[in-house]
């Protein structure tokens, strides 16, 4: 979340960057203010009346010995009514702070100034393409349907198991999933990425730290019984790693990478788009993490960003980065990037991976802080990638590769796989 600190010395600059987002932070950001003014004031006459009582518990002891116990009882009799009040204050004081926290949860973080304006999908910016788009026959098939020509995947029998965006892997086609993740963790690996397999399901804490919750719960898979998340990205455990944690300046970079699956309700999604590999309620995912000195940020997301590109292009699929504008941003991103792959057969681009810095906004929540040379603790900046996401990467391969024969399998994979078409 924000820091006090910004919204105090820069209320106008912060409401100016919310609306950037589409957001009209106006009315709650006055709330914070004079919330904030009245709980310094409360704990100023809090601490206040903690050093009165100091004094006067010592004075007591004083009196009493000079046997002067008519005034030691005023004195007695005046603790007691400073007490009292204290303990009207200290509920007060609690209010607020737990009111500052209700409104603080509600506030985008602030989006970079080189966000673009705008506020839907359409307004976000082309910043670079790579890659040849293949020209394929007027008979090419999409990938549901070449999944169930060569026995690759199976639609229907995860609807009948479990439900709609739940499919089943089969033969070759589970060999190619096992053989994405490989070599995105493989490849992550050799750029210095430590691998950690963390938990698929996590507390509230965990989804509070990262900005999952509250913004996003509608989305997540919750255990009632348990009050646990199925994680929507790897981000969020593997982030959470840091939560209440003060690491040495030395230490930074922390740069992670995890495989999972993830879990993402997508209610609403309906229609063509969202056939077969497009939108899935489960899907296996590649993440990378790191935890930056701020100085360091934003030199570390284009070595996010050129790692994703390195991937996409070693697997031969025609790709460009898009620079999101404000209203097509994540509620907690400072700035995102998003790669997109073409869909020959589809005729259309296929999102498989967001880059993000985070700034502080989520180490603020983490509470996941540095301690510098000067000895002084500071805010980490946090950031995050999908290295990558494989459902649209295999939808790309199959429709991308196809030809008479089969389906070319990417070098890169081949040892893998163990075979080099499907055929």
């Amino acid at each position: 979340m924000l820091t006090l600190q910004i919204i105090r010395e820069t209320p106008d600059f912060v409401v100016e960057r919310l609306a950037v987002k589409g957001f009209d932070g106006r009315a709650v950001i006055t709330e914070i203010l004079e919330i904030d003014a009245e709980r310094r004031k409360l704990q100023q006459k809090t601490d206040s009346d903690q050093s009165q009582l100091k004094k006067l518990a010592s004075s007591i002891g004083a009196l009493m010995k000079e046997g002067k116990k008519e005034e030691a009882e005023n004195i007695k009799q005046e603790v007691a009514r400073i007490k009292g009040e204290a303990a009207g204050l200290h509920e007060r004081l609690e209010e607020c702070e737990r009111r500052m926290t209700e409104l603080l949860l509600t506030v985008p973080n602030l989006p970079n100034e080189n966000v673009p304006e705008g506020l839907t999908a359409e307004e976000n910016v082309v910043e670079q393409t790579g890659g040849v788009i293949p020209q394929l026959a007027e008979d090419a098939l999409p990938h549901w349907d070449l999944a169930k020509k060569y026995n690759l995947i199976d639609f229907e029998l995860g609807v009948k198991v479990t439900g709609a965006g739940f499919p089943f892997y089969i033969g070759k086609g589970a060999r190619l999933q096992r053989a994405l993740i490989q070599f995105f963790l493989d490849e992550a690996w050799k750029a210095g990425y430590v691998e950690v397999e963390p938990p698929f399901v996590v507390n509230a804490a965990s989804g509070y730290g990262t900005g999952q919750l509250p913004d996003k719960e509608g989305q997540m898979y919750h255990v009632t019984l348990d009050d646990l998340y199925l994680i929507p990205t790897a981000e969020v455990p593997v982030t959470n790693i840091y939560r209440d944690v003060i690491i040495n300046e030395s230490e930074l970079p922390k740069k992670n990478c995890a495989y999972s699956p993830c879990w993402r309700r997508e209610a609403g999604s309906y229609g063509k788009d969202v056939r077969g590999l497009n939108r899935l309620h489960q899907f296996d995912k590649v993440e990378i993490v790191r935890i930056e000195r701020p100085e360091d940020s934003y030199a570390a997301l284009e070595e996010m960003k050129a790692h994703v590109q390195g991937l996409l292009e070693k697997l031969g699929l025609p790709w460009h980065i898009l620079r999101l504008c404000g209203g097509d941003m994540s509620f907690t991103s400072a700035i995102t990037f998003d790669f997109e792959v073409w869909s020959a057969a589809q005729k259309r681009w296929l999102e498989v991976s967001s880059v993000s810095n985070f700034e502080t906004y989520q180490a603020n929540r983490l509470k996941c802080r540095y301690k510098g040379a000067d000895k002084k603790t500071h805010l980490c900046h946090t950031l995050n990638g999908s290295a990558l996401a494989l459902p649209r990467i295999v939808a790309a391969l199959l429709e991308n590769n196809q030809t008479p024969k089969g389906i070319i399998i990417p070098e890169c994979l081949r040892k893998y796989t163990g075979f080099d078409i499907i055929d």
